[in-house]
């Protein structure tokens, strides 16, 4: 049972990853990622230097 088990959330896992590469390979869904990356860069560097 405990095999089966393990097999299964390793099939779970890599049926996940797969989702999520298909997903990032996107261009709408790339420029997203960019413009989060983005706003959390320019957020963290004004916030961190106010506090100092």
């Amino acid at each position: 049972m405990r095999l089966i088990r393990g097999a299964l959330k390793g099939a779970v896992a890599a049926k996940a990853i797969q989702i999520v590469r298909r997903e990032a390979a996107k261009p709408e869904n790339q420029r997203r990622a960019k413009e989060l990356l983005e706003k959390v860069r320019t957020r963290g560097s004004s916030a961190g230097r106010a506090g100092r």
